[in-house]
């Protein structure tokens, strides 16, 4: 019924149905996302006739001539830096020492420390890496079993995306036209309210099952761990601290706090003599291929974004949408669905450059605001990187481990059930992602 109204709507011809085809066969050959992106759009300009061919070359370098995309390598690079200089197990220490008396307390540490790479890297993915290599097996020591344990990991990592600073808003604050630095303000109260879900699911989970139990420790020996933890780590946290002040403050732009926390990290490396200059190259080239990865998507989506947009694909969709219904509630979950649906089947950057432009002026058609629309987007596709059979997260930790995705995916249902429940308190209660922001976005 709804492709039928949009077909009506829009005159959709095999100039659109040819290259859907083809990126789909693209994609299914393995062929990569930006190449399968980039002739989908040649060959849609081409065939739709709607813009003119000669603009793809200044559309593919205008696209990416932002200043605000520069900020994505060096979140990247500074991922990539807290791994290597062995920051990062210092958070996982802080995070294990918090938790240790409780049941379930290196589970629970998994997940803060899941947070805690999330507030630097901005990447799920690098996340559930950098993690995984440290957590899984000391879970599965604990009595966690193995695909429950790669579960949490790829759960916890999705905060990569929904905890600032993240590329995901960087990406979707360059296609909408709205300040990163208030998306990033925006995301803090949801982003935390994911990690608190995972974090109650696997006490809840762990309560049931007992795989952990906790240490029984006093308060006061307790309090002497955490001091030693706090103490031998607490430097990790000054790159944290500095980029949130910097970007809460308004000193910094996202961009200027990811090269301040990139020279941060390896002075800090430097001064513990973790980090040599032999290491740059093989970290500066691991971080190029990532950022690699990005860049092409981004360029080689938007000239596809522009000719939907000129054969009238967004107005003909929430034209569509619409006079089946003009309910509010049902279309704010008929976009969850979309969002999840994607997000479980392609990574995060072509579903924001591709349905960002697609689903904006349906949120604004129910006067949705914005910044709430943003956020509930980059959510959604954050719960696609676990939902079963296909997330992203599930594939990283079953090439780490070895185990079975299918296995990893049924476990990580419980996870799936409770950051939906986020994301539809973020649809439908504004001020869950506009709390923090000036009155203008309230």
């Amino acid at each position: 019924m709804l492709w039928q109204t949009l077909q009506q709507s829009v005159e959709l011809g095999w100039s659109f149905y040819l290259p859907v085809i083809l990126f789909v066969a693209l994609c299914a050959l393995g062929v990569p996302v930006w190449a399968s992106i980039g002739a989908s759009a040649v060959a849609m300009m081409v065939m739709s006739d709607v813009l003119p061919l000669a603009l793809l070359g200044e559309s593919l370098f205008d696209g990416i001539d932002a200043f605000a995309l520069t900020a994505v390598p060096l979140f990247i690079l500074t991922g990539d830096v807290l791994v290597r200089t062995g920051l990062s197990r210092k958070f996982l220490n802080v995070a294990e020492a918090l938790t240790n008396w409780t049941r379930g307390g290196f589970g629970s540490a998994t997940v803060l420390v899941c947070g805690m790479f999330s507030a630097i890297s901005g990447s799920d993915a690098a996340g559930a890496a950098a993690v995984g290599r440290m957590t899984i097996d000391r879970l599965v020591e604990s009595g966690y079993p193995r695909p429950y344990a790669c579960a949490l990991v790829a759960a916890g990592a999705c905060t990569g995306i929904l905890i600032p600073p993240s590329i995901a808003y960087i990406i979707i604050g360059l296609v909408l036209g709205i300040s990163a630095s208030t998306l990033f303000q925006a995301a803090l109260i949801p982003g935390v309210l994911i990690l608190t879900s995972i974090l109650v699911t696997n006490i809840i989970i762990n309560r049931r099952m007992a795989y952990e139990s906790g240490n029984q420790i006093g308060f006061r020996e307790w309090l002497m761990q955490l001091g030693v933890a706090v103490r031998d780590g607490w430097y990790a946290f000054l790159v944290p601290g500095i980029i949130f002040a910097g970007i809460f403050s308004g000193r910094f732009t996202p961009t200027e706090a990811g090269a301040t926390a990139v020279v941060v990290t390896i002075i800090m490396g430097f001064m513990l003599g973790t980090l040599k200059l032999s290491d740059f190259p093989s970290m500066l080239i691991s971080s190029a291929k990532v950022n690699g990865v990005i860049l092409p998507i981004i360029a080689f989506s938007l000239p596809l974004a522009q000719t939907l947009a000129a054969m009238g694909v967004p107005q003909g969709f929430v034209y569509s949408v619409t006079s089946i219904t003009d309910n509010p509630y049902l279309l704010i979950l008929l976009m969850i669905m979309i969002l999840i649906a994607a997000g479980c089947v392609m990574e995060t950057t072509p579903n924001i450059v591709i349905l960002a432009p697609i689903l904006k002026p349906l949120a604004d058609n129910i006067e949705m605001n914005e910044i709430q629309f943003c956020v509930m987007m980059i959510t959604a596709l954050g719960v696609g990187f676990i939902t079963p059979p296909l997330g992203l997260n599930l594939f990283v930790v079953s090439g780490l481990t070895g185990e079975s995705v299918l296995k990893i995916a049924a476990r990580a249902v419980p996870f799936v059930f409770f950051m939906l429940l986020v994301t539809l308190l973020i649809a439908f209660v504004p001020v869950v992602s506009t709390f923090l922001l000036p009155e203008i976005y309230k």
